[in-house]
């Protein structure tokens, strides 16, 4: 596998990470990152408008409830909600987002990430953290592979 990209790494290299989009459904897209992350050492808090608790833990409602600063927020919600997610990091001061995307569009919005844009925001499009954060298993190295065929990964 090829090295992994300046972007991502310096996206890893923040410690304390808002995943918007965890659901009370363990088997979602953004629960495994969630876990993923927290299992890997990182101050993962886990983000979604209707849930108290996911996880076992308690659930922020939105960025803006989120105590103390943030190295960086990771958007696995539906594209519909993007926005919003990127404008509520914005007021906290947040300086990276990650937008998954795996197969389909995943959670990317063309404005989210025009938004991203004009605010000074490292913004990275597709991809997930499953695929780069160390043990990265079997099944995300070829997902991985496959999809930076297609430049639907960081590259």
């Amino acid at each position: 596998m090829s090295a992994m990209p300046e972007q991502v790494a310096a996206f890893l290299r923040g410690k304390r990470i808002a995943i918007a989009g965890v659901s009370r459904n363990p088997g979602q897209a953004a629960n495994a990152i969630y876990r993923k992350l927290r299992d890997a050492g990182y101050d993962a808090l886990p983000v979604n408008p209707v849930a108290t608790k996911v996880e076992q833990v308690k659930c922020y409602h939105d960025i803006a409830s989120i105590d103390g600063p943030l190295d960086g927020v990771i958007v696995a919600t539906h594209p519909d909600a993007a926005l919003s997610v990127v404008r509520q990091s914005i007021a906290r001061g947040v300086k990276q987002i990650w937008f998954h995307r795996s197969f389909g569009d995943g959670s990317v919005a063309d404005v989210a990430v025009r938004e991203c844009g004009a605010s000074g925001i490292s913004c990275i499009v597709g991809g997930c953290p499953l695929m780069y954060c160390a043990p990265v298993d079997f099944a995300h190295r070829c997902m991985r592979w496959w999809l930076a065929r297609q430049g639907r990964v960081p590259g």
